[in-house]
């Protein structure tokens, strides 16, 4: 039995991997902790290793933040795998707009707190939900600690990763709007997988995970 650590995205909690069936193996679901703010990805994933003891044997699954947190992980010590879910591996499959953001931080100045209501700006850019869907993600963002967000917005992006430890696996959706996959490469594509095809492709990652582990 794998021991698999489950890391959410950015703005959401582990209900995000509600419909991901991991059945047969020992799950440790991650909950964030507060970062000290001049942490980066690199030093935020440390804490996370010895906070929940990840060894060597460990699996780790990641959405989004999650995804390039596991990444850092699997950089820190040699992991049995780690598993991006609508996430990427280094600085050069990020967006375009994100070097716009670093030279303009338009969010800088906003309360933390402000985030937690933003539901509706950022919803448009993560694909259809469905009811249940929907009030979760809200749910989620609006529980997520204010200081968190902040802190990972300002660490995602001054991410400058190049270094793709072994035993990484990606899947991405090619109807994500957040990372596209034409940046991608050697990922497992989910046809007409959105960022949150965590919840709406549930069956396809489900089968993709399942094939995955069992290697």
């Amino acid at each position: 039995m794998s021991r698999i650590f489950l890391i959410p995205g950015l703005g959401a909690d582990t209900r995000v991997y509600n419909n991901i069936d991991l059945n047969g193996h020992e799950v440790i679901c991650v909950d964030w902790i507060e970062p000290e703010k001049t942490d980066t990805l690199t030093v935020y994933a440390q804490k996370l290793i010895g906070h929940y003891h990840i060894t060597p044997k460990s699996i780790v699954i990641g959405n989004s933040l999650g995804g390039m947190i596991a990444v850092e992980i699997a950089k820190i010590i040699p992991i049995e795998k780690a598993i991006l879910i609508s996430s990427i591996k280094t600085v050069d499959e990020t967006p375009w707009y994100f070097s716009l953001l670093r030279v303009f931080p338009f969010y800088k100045p906003i309360p933390g707190k402000v985030f937690n209501s933003l539901d509706f700006l950022i919803k448009p850019f993560f694909g259809h939900m469905n009811e249940a869907d929907a009030w979760l993600f809200k749910d989620m963002l609006k529980n997520a600690s204010p200081t968190f967000l902040k802190w990972a917005m300002d660490a995602v992006l001054k991410w400058d990763n190049k270094i793709i430890p072994p035993n990484v696996i990606q899947i991405t959706g090619d109807k994500d709007l957040i990372f596209s996959y034409k940046r991608i490469k050697g990922a497992i594509i989910v046809k007409g997988g959105t960022h949150i095809m965590i919840f709406e492709k549930a069956k396809e990652v489900n089968k993709i995970l399942k094939r995955v582990l069992s290697k």
